[in-house]
């Protein structure tokens, strides 16, 4: 049970999971480019001693391997699954009592509890400068806080329990802001603290925040973590921490006793600033839009604090291990929360919301011939729901076909649906519809579409994976290349005023090849070869850059009573000039780290 962050690196460092970097590193992307080398080879958490230009230590990648992950909460994980699962379906106390004796007390141990007995923590004061200025990607706006823990209090109830703790990024410098008088606050659709903030701007008081930085990592996993309703996220914190949430008032805030760094201030009222760019988890940037201002109050920092961080970018990357973790305590839960929802796998390497994968239960009509009806219930159930919402493909299959298929085989689950999926049936739009605020493949800033490919009955094909022998390309298109079993990439011109028409050129083209039933998606891409490379490659590529209304094409397609259908549906998942520029490393600055890694470098045979 670790009793703060230094506890933690003390632990990893003993049983081999940390390394040291003792000589002085630049937070302006050189940190970043070391943590993605050390991520990528699966290598250890790492503690930068010397960080240029700040009096203050900074850690990464302690998240960094599901393996890594696990042994932070190696013995308070399973008592959490055990809470869980009671949250789920309470009779299971009844069913398998020696099993679930302990939840009730690892639940009471959660609470959380108000630091009274002595001086709570002995901070100090620092200022947003002195605080690691860590850029990850050349064209972010200023320095991030990429793990906060941002507090907000419901105004109409003053208890903690009450509270919200979420992870919204915060710009510490760059762009607008006053450097240690404001600092930029980034929050999107479905977020706790906009109940919050929608409610301060209708009174008379000021909307104080804490952000925390730091202390147990539970705290920061517990920011992000999706709760029932009645699970606070400082009572799951103090529950996978072994350890309850400890907090203080001082001049009206909250601040964690645990944290390393506390950050105070008030959130403006109808105050806006540019916020970004920002290089993001789909592995593109967020762009600069205008989000609220937190004036800062007061910068407090532990003696020997130590400023924890991570680097985003396209998945998997250390956040990985959040979705992975969230599965691992919520898997119980799906079936209460969605009703005959099997399984769900929200595709990290896609992006997490561009791509969905779900399987159900199909039992409405036994007695007929098998189509998509109680799975399509399922579906709207998942797309009315919080952070599901935000899907923008979702697949989903039924249990019954086949009871073996898993959502986390990625090659078999498409197949077992490309296997049965009727195009010209099966698909299902929702247009003009909200998307996930860093996705900018729709028509406009969190707006966008979404599409539902429904599927189940019995194997209507076989899938291709060699090409017909009639096959033929119009003219600019070249290089087809499968990426599994019956899903076709095809090397397309650049994005242009003529898209649409080349589109349809390759619909045309392709109805008249003998044996195309057997290749049902086909999709356009700048690359053949990159987006065939691997499964990552694959879904990454297909799911971040199209929309669904916009984008999806069809051989044979048509449209009866508003229903649209295809026999093999195309998708446009090349580059629009709309789309946000993709992540790359800068060159002068991997250069200089490739001297690190080199024989004789600092870091040489860390990875």
């Amino acid at each position: 049970m670790y009793r703060s962050m230094e506890d933690c690196v003390r632990d990893l460092e003993k049983h081999n999971h940390l390394i040291r970097i003792k000589q002085e590193v630049d937070p302006n992307l050189e940190m970043a480019e070391i943590h993605r080398r050390i991520f990528d080879a699966k290598g250890p958490a790492i503690l930068f001693e010397n960080v240029k230009d700040s009096p203050f230590r900074a850690v990464s990648n302690i998240y960094g391997t599901f393996d890594r992950t696990r042994f932070l909460f190696r013995d308070t994980l399973e008592k959490v699954q055990k809470v869980v699962e009671l949250k789920a379906d309470p009779t299971r106390f009844l069913k398998h009592p020696s099993r679930y004796l302990g939840a009730p007390f690892t639940a009471l141990k959660g609470l959380p509890m108000r630091s009274r007995l002595r001086k709570p923590v002995a901070y100090q004061k620092t200022t947003i400068d002195q605080l690691p200025q860590i850029k990850s990607w050349s064209m972010d706006g200023g320095a991030f806080v990429t793990l906060p823990q941002v507090f907000t209090q419901d105004p109409d109830k003053a208890d903690i329990m009450n509270s919200n703790l979420g992870m919204y990024r915060i710009q510490l410098s760059g762009n607008e802001y006053k450097m240690n008088e404001e600092i930029g606050l980034h929050y999107q659709l479905h977020r706790g603290i906009g109940v919050h903030h929608t409610r301060y701007n209708q009174l008379d008081r000021p909307f104080k925040a804490s952000v925390f930085v730091g202390g147990l990592p539970s705290h920061a996993f517990s920011a992000i973590m999706p709760l029932p309703e009645g699970l606070t996220e400082l009572t799951f914190a103090g529950m996978l921490a072994g350890r309850r949430f400890r907090y203080f008032k001082k001049n009206g805030f909250t601040l964690s006793s645990d944290a390393d760094f506390v950050i105070t201030g008030t959130i403006e009222k109808n105050r806006k600033l540019p916020e970004g760019p920002f290089g993001d988890h789909l592995g593109y940037y967020s762009l600069t839009h205008d989000f609220p201002v937190m004036k800062v109050e007061n910068v407090y920092h532990r003696k020997n604090a130590i400023w924890q961080f991570t680097v985003v970018g396209r998945p998997p990357a250390e956040d990985s291990s959040f979705g992975y973790l969230i599965h691992e305590i919520v898997k119980e839960l799906a079936s209460q929360e969605f009703p005959g929802l099997k399984e769900i796998n929200a595709v990290d390497a896609a992006g997490v919301h561009p791509l969905l994968l779900a399987i159900g239960s199909e039992r409405y009509m036994p007695f007929r011939e098998r189509k998509p009806e109680e799975i399509l219930t399922i579906a709207n159930r998942i797309l009315g729901s919080g952070q599901t919402s935000l899907a923008k493909y979702l697949f989903i299959s039924a249990k019954e076909d086949n009871p073996k298929i898993s959502t986390h085989d990625i090659p078999n689950y498409f197949k077992h649906l490309l296997e049965r999926v009727d195009l010209q049936r099966d698909l299902h739009f929702q247009t003009k519809t909200t998307i996930d605020t860093l996705d900018y493949s729709g028509s406009g800033w969190n707006e966008g579409s979404k599409v539902v490919i429904a599927c189940c009955g019995d194997k209507i094909r076989d899938l291709a994976t060699e090409l017909p022998s009639d096959f033929k390309l119009p003219n600019g298109f070249s290089n087809p290349k499968f990426a599994l079993p019956g899903v076709l990439m095809v090397q397309a011109p650049k994005h242009d005023e003529l898209a649409e028409v080349r589109a349809h050129d390759l619909c045309i083209q392709l109805e008249n090849v003998k044996g195309m039933d057997k290749i049902p998606m086909i999709v356009m891409v700048d690359d053949s070869d990159f987006a065939a490379a691997n499964l990552n490659n694959f879904v990454w590529v297909t799911f971040t850059r199209s929309n669904p209304s916009h984008d999806i094409y069809g051989l044979n397609s048509q449209t009866k009573y508003k229903h649209w259908g295809c026999d093999s549906m195309v998708i446009d998942a090349r580059i629009k000039k709309h789309h946000a520029p993709e992540l790359v490393t800068d060159k002068a600055v991997s250069a200089k780290v490739d001297k690190l890694f080199a024989k004789g470098g600092e870091l040489y045979g860390v990875i």
